[in-house]
């Protein structure tokens, strides 16, 4: 793990995330009849459920539609599902006025140059260990793992150890 700048992660509120290559490894399996298949990590979804019952908001953000991304989604009840947005700053800020959050309250987890505005825009930018260089010099943290191997639940426990609310989570699994 890489960590270049202190957010104030007491004031975090909201998680958002590209899929593919940050909660997929980046690989879209496609099958013959144009269907596709990804591969989300278990630790990822747990991790998300785990900053929902810290009462934190999630969001999606990606540059491709795809009916996987959607089902995992439904699955996890992500309220926000961004999809099909090339541009993303813009739906960023479009996301942000809807759920009345701050940019600098917000963390986002990305791995391509296309994520660079909306890392450098919100107040903790967070890469994956396999993204590119590029986002890599831009991000405030750089996580261990790659995406689609844990890499987001890496950055949940990063914020909520660090902002105090990881103890009350685990209440439930102390016997």
């Amino acid at each position: 793990m890489s960590e270049k700048a202190k957010a104030n992660l007491e004031a975090i509120e909201m998680l958002v995330l590209d899929v593919d290559g940050v909660l997929t490894d980046g690989r879209i399996i496609t099958h013959h009849d144009g269907s596709e298949s990804k591969c989300f990590h278990v630790l990822d979804g747990h991790g998300i459920r785990l900053w929902q019952r810290a009462g934190l908001k999630v969001a999606w953000l990606s540059g491709r539609n795809s009916v996987a991304t959607s089902c995992r989604a439904a699955e996890l009840q992500i309220p926000y599902v961004l999809q099909d947005c090339h541009d993303k700053l813009p739906a960023l800020k479009k996301l942000l006025e809807e759920a009345g959050v701050a940019a600098e309250n917000v963390v986002y987890v990305g791995d391509d140059v296309m994520d660079l505005p909306v890392i450098r825009y919100v107040g903790f930018g967070v890469a994956v260990a396999n993204a590119v260089d590029e986002v890599k010099e831009c991000a405030d943290y750089i996580t261990a793992r790659p995406g689609g191997a844990g890499a987001v639940r890496e950055v949940i426990e990063y914020v909520l150890k660090g902002s105090g609310r990881w103890q009350s989570l685990m209440e439930r699994y102390r016997m």
